[in-house]
């Protein structure tokens, strides 16, 4: 039996990155998915080899920085396959400025879309996890929301509230047998940090004991393991952190 065998499972911002990487180990995993991602194009590529991988693959497009988007995943795995047993809120933004030169805008679209968002997925998840007395909630947070980063305030906020989150969340719902935690990784090769100057990049990369980013496939695993059974049965409200030792909690 494979660990995700038959669990249906909602990823966001599945179409790159390290929601890919959750895509395609879920998918071996044996777990039914609902992809969701705002690039149609991308989302296809990696639903296609979902499918090829043997996944049941449902395609969602939707932009989780508004309400609608947001529950959007939830909506159709609930519609096509009768209700969700996992949600995997991976979505997000990453922009770089110094603290003065963040503008109200910026502010508002980092939370709106690498907090908010998790909150509104879970909220309409919740319901049926709970009225089923079985459910996995992860959220990929960052380790900039333990320690910060220069130049990132919104988003170290941001993903600081997203762990806040998932603690408060867990004692909540935990009784349900609904289990919440989140997944903080360091710097890891993805399209998501390609905005962020190379002059950042090599000086991070210096400063981690293990001397190099990290591979959204390094990451995955650690996201099947919370979902699964028996391995993810005692994580109630942590926050795992696959960050090349950049934070030791």
């Amino acid at each position: 039996m494979k660990p995700l065998q038959n669990r249906r499972a909602v990823i966001t911002g599945a179409g790159s990155g390290i929601g890919a990487a959750i895509a395609y180990a879920y998918a071996d995993a044996g777990a039914k998915l609902v992809l969701c991602d705002r690039d149609a194009e991308r989302l296809s590529l990696v639903s296609n080899k979902c499918r090829d991988q043997g996944a049941l693959v449902i395609e969602c497009i939707a932009d989780v920085g508004s309400r609608e988007g947001a529950q959007a995943g939830v909506d159709a795995c609930v519609n096509a396959l009768g209700g969700i047993d996992i949600l995997v809120n991976n979505a997000g933004m990453l922009t770089q400025a110094p603290c003065v030169d963040i503008t109200q805008e910026m502010w508002d679209d980092m939370l709106r879309v690498d907090l908010t968002s998790v909150f509104v997925a879970s909220q309409r998840a919740l319901p049926h996890m709970v009225d089923q007395k079985w459910g996995r909630i992860i959220n990929v947070s960052s380790q900039l929301g333990i320690k910060g980063g220069a130049q990132l305030t919104h988003y170290a906020a941001a993903k600081a509230g997203v762990i806040g989150f998932t603690k408060s969340l867990a004692l909540e719902v935990s009784k349900d047998n609904v289990l919440v935690n989140s997944v903080a990784p360091g710097p890891i090769e993805t399209p998501l940090v390609e905005g962020i100057s190379q002059e950042w990049k090599a000086a991070k990369a210096k400063e981690l004991p293990l001397g190099r980013f990290g591979r959204a496939e390094e990451v995955a695993p650690i996201v099947v393991l919370l979902a699964s059974e028996p391995g993810g049965n005692l994580f109630v409200g942590q926050t795992l952190n696959p960050n090349s030792g950049d934070v030791m909690p």
